[in-house]
């Protein structure tokens, strides 16, 4: 077999590649041999006066060559040079008469910056195996250096971990001259490795190169060369760079494929241990070819890049802009809120989540109860607070640690919620309602130490493949299999009469909450104590809240905020993860068990309440007699819906407030008030409650929102919401943070609204949800409103665009029978309610909805579903 070849120019016609960045360059290797790469350099052609701002030097790993970094180069930042070489032996780049081992291909990169003349400011990009190289280019070039950007890459095997399974096979001499060498299986393999999966015609130009056995050596060498052994001949090189990267002081991000076979959870951790200063985001439907799977990449290196410092300070702090920037929003949109007479200022000194606790130590009256007659009392929910949290901190559970709770709704989840903020670590919950993978997927992203579990919580962890040391709520008979290392118990045993140190600052984690993952996978929404102060003062003033009051709440977290709000509570007798299935009986039931005087349901559950109502018996409507608060949150809550209630809660004044997981409430609407309001463009939710900055950008042509945000009424677009109580970030989703950049202190909700001239805000659904047409942007609510107005509260209605953005089409779907097209005259019906063209009225068994509150339509499968029925499908 011919070793040696010289290097070429790559075809013409390659899907993304243009030829224009494509040359050639001679080097002087460290044996004053000269070899030749094929470069792309977006500088190519340009005059020896033009001076970049800074250089991304984008370095590939195995099996793939400088391709890979197309889509940077098209969309390479403003006055920035892209550089990305191949490999010697790998894509167009020479291939020599020996193997290449480590130390000789980062000398090989020192050697082509140099001849290229790139001396800074230089932000390494890098995937796989090329990750190490540019760390190591970086260590040997520390002045020239600016920011370091990884994609799925390792630089060390951490502890315990005997490296990839998939390299660590083709690291076996035989296989490797099977896969790598004598077929193109490895190169195959890895570009199949995608989500979704990559068209034929790239998958080919990934494989250009290395059509040929000789083509194909130095991809079998590239895998020879990882140092897996202590006595390999690359060991030591890479264990100097993986120890140095530690003292690389400068910028970091991070962009990760969570579903990469090759470089797993532990990886990513073992990076953030040695970069700790690193931005992450997780594109969670990604795999191992990340630049693949989430094109967006190439937009977040720009965007990264673009809000780092300038050179000088750069080089002497090695620090990211803070993201303090000024914001575009004008002195006339943003003044400070009014506070209402009787509410807390916002910047006031708050009792902690703990303090109602503490206040009622010595209270034997109940404070939580579980249907079915078990209860704790106040007085022994704190001391087994205490307790715990001191065996938390005895058995090694450090202040910031992030602890996952896999435990139902019920007294024991309170207790292990509590402690663990005693304890000074961060709560981390997902919905079971996202299911063992959904879940797994949410909590590994959240970087857990540890893991609270009943049995089905810990039989779970294990397929979930949740890092962190278990703790079993209480003895189990699978604890060894399960890897349990404490109990809850025997925490409380060994925390008996100890101190448990000082409670969290309000600048400490408190919680790690995930969205419910109904427009994407579910978001991790990180809170600071502080906010969690905030959102308590604000609930509590908002709704008149005191020590007299007793919650039954059908969504836990409202269960689970009782004892910080210092009143006693309860989840009914339901699935949570299916609030549709909450009975009038079982809500009834609950309420005469705690004498409830406040009930939190969603409107789905709202609505088997009202259809379950004449089932239930004497003593249950009783007890939802003397109910003197209703709130509904989750979807909009038809007013209809709200005053049919009233028959089955009648002392109970029905509230309606607006929020998400990232900031509730921002808004909160009775139905009196919705009565007045009248019908609109979409769901009245009242006016920004004391302290809350409600903020428009306005839509434009298409359907998109603006930068710039306003506060004047009728001006349709999306919402923006400041306050206190808003959370602190996304979790280990910085491109998702920085798209909210441009408003430091303000969240981009993606929900869709108007002002009106009394100052209320109107939901009329979300950013993906809005009909591009010809005639502008349609949004949905309203016309649903008016459709189910017309066909009755029962009725389920969803309206969708089908067709290409700019000419979309409106089509209502509505929940029945028979179908798919309505019969006329129930089309003609639907026509004439919506007040706008209709194209299409379909008909569907169910509508699919959020998993957290079962009322939320999922718009975007519904248009999907119709746009394929009238496609002919």
């Amino acid at each position: 077999m011919i070793r040696a070849q010289a290097a070429s120019l790559p075809p013409l016609g390659l899907p993304g590649l243009d030829p224009v960045w494509s040359r050639l360059v001679r080097v002087s290797d460290a044996d004053g041999i000269d070899r030749t790469f094929h470069v792309l350099d977006n500088w190519a052609g340009r005059n020896d006066g033009d001076i970049p701002i800074g250089t991304l030097l984008c370095v590939h790993g195995n099996p793939t060559w400088s391709y890979l970094w197309r889509r940077l180069f098209a969309g390479a930042p403003p006055g920035w040079r892209v550089v990305a070489p191949d490999h010697l032996g790998m894509g167009y780049s020479e291939r020599i008469d020996r193997p290449r081992v480590l130390a000789e291909r980062v000398a090989d990169l020192g050697a082509l910056t140099d001849a290229l003349g790139i001396t800074g400011p230089v932000v390494t990009v890098a995937h796989d195996w090329g990750g190490i190289i540019s760390l190591g280019w970086a260590r040997a070039h520390r002045a020239q250096l600016r920011g370091v950007v990884l994609t799925n890459t390792a630089v060390h095997q951490p502890d315990g971990s005997a490296g990839p399974l998939l390299i660590r096979l083709a690291h076996r001499p035989l296989i490797n001259q099977l896969s790598c060498l004598r077929t193109p299986l490895f190169v195959r393999v890895t570009t199949s490795m995608t989500w979704p999966r990559i068209p034929r015609a790239v998958r080919d130009a990934f494989a250009a190169p290395y059509r040929t056995a000789a083509q194909r050596l130095a991809i079998a060498e590239f895998v020879a060369d990882i140092p897996f052994a202590r006595g390999h001949p690359s060991r030591s090189t890479l264990d100097l760079i993986a120890h140095d990267i530690t003292t690389l002081n400068v910028p970091a991000l991070l962009l990760w494929g969570p579903r990469d076979p090759v470089f797993l959870e532990e990886h990513l951790r073992d990076l953030q241990r040695r970069l700790p200063q690193a931005d992450l985001h997780r594109y969670e439907r990604a795999s191992h070819l990340l630049p693949e799977d989430a094109p967006g990449y190439a937009a977040a290196v720009g965007d990264w890049v673009g809000q780092l410092r300038p050179v000088n300070s750069a080089i002497e702090t090695g620090l990211p802009l803070p993201a303090d920037r000024p914001s575009t929003v004008g002195p006339s949109t943003v003044g400070p809120s009014t506070v209402e007479p009787g509410t807390v200022e916002p910047g006031t000194v708050r009792p902690s989540a703990l303090a109602a606790l503490e206040a009622r130590a010595d209270d034997d009256s109940v404070a939580v109860v579980e249907v079915g007659g078990a209860c704790i009392s106040w007085a022994e929910l704190h001391s087994r607070v205490r307790d715990i949290a001191a065996g938390m901190a005895a058995a090694g559970i450090k202040p910031g640690d992030r602890i996952a709770l896999l435990i139902p709704p019920s007294i024991d989840l309170t207790v292990a919620l509590y402690a663990v903020w005693r304890a000074g670590g961060v709560i981390v919950v997902a919905d079971k309602g996202l299911g063992v993978r959904g879940m797994g997927r949410a909590l590994r992203s959240a970087k857990i130490d540890h893991l609270i579990a009943d049995t089905a919580g810990l039989l779970a962890a294990a397929p979930m493949r949740l890092p962190g040391t278990r703790i079993a709520v209480r003895p189990v008979r699978i604890g060894r299999l399960v890897n349990v290392r404490h109990t809850m118990t025997a925490l409380a045993l060994a925390g008996a009469g100890q101190d448990c140190g000082p409670e969290a600052a309000d600048g400490d984690e408190a919680a790690v909450l995930f969205t419910s993952g109904a427009t994407g996978p579910a978001k991790g929404v990180l809170y600071l104590h502080s906010q969690v102060r905030a959102q308590l003062e604000l609930i509590r003033a908002t709704y008149w809240l005191t020590a007299d009051d007793r919650i039954v709440a059908a969504f836990a977290p409202f269960a689970l905020y009782g004892p910080a709000l210092g009143i006693p509570s309860a989840v009914p007798d339901t699935d949570v993860t299916k609030p549709g299935t909450l009975t009038a009986a079982a809500l009834g039931d609950a309420a005469a068990i705690l004498d409830a005087t406040v009930v939190f349901a969603s409107p789905a559950a709202l609505r088997n309440v009202l259809a379950t109502a004449p089932k239930a018996s004497a003593a249950q409507r009783a007890a939802l007699g003397r109910v003197r608060l209703l709130m509904s949150a989750g979807a909009p809550v038809p007013a209809e819906l709200l005053r049919q209630l009233s028959a089955v809660l009648p002392a109970a004044k029905m509230h309606t407030p607006y929020g998400m997981t990232e900031a509730l409430p921002v808004t909160d609407i009775s139905l009196e008030q919705i009565e007045v309001a009248g019908p609109g463009d979409g769901v009245c939710v009242g006016r920004p409650l004391p302290g809350v900055q409600v903020r428009i950008a306005a839509l434009d042509r298409a359907g998109r929102p603006g930068s710039e945000l306003t506060g004047l009424p009728g001006v349709s677009g999306e919402i923006w919401v400041r306050a206190e109580h808003v959370k602190e970030s996304y979790d280990a989703l910085w491109v998702t943070d920085r798209a909210a950049a441009a408003h430091p202190g303000w969240h981009r909700t993606g929900d869709i609204g108007v002002l009106d001239e009394q100052g209320r805000l109107w939901i009329q659904g979300r950013t993906v949800h809005v009909i591009s047409t010809a005639t502008g942007p349609v949004t949905p609510v309203a016309i649903e409103n008016r459709v189910q107005d017309a066909l009755g509260v029962s009725a389920g209605v969803a309206v969708v665009g089908v067709g290409p953005a700019g000419i979309q089409q409106v089509v209502v779907v509505l929940t029945g029978t028979g179908g798919p097209l309505a019969p006329l005259a129930l089309a003609d019906t639907v026509r004439a309610a919506a007040g706008r063209p209709v194209s299409s009225v379909l008909i569907t068994k169910a509508l699919p909805v959020d998993i957290r509150h079962n009322s939320k339509i999922d718009r975007v499968a519904v248009r999907d579903w119709a746009a394929g029925l009238l496609a002919g499908g």
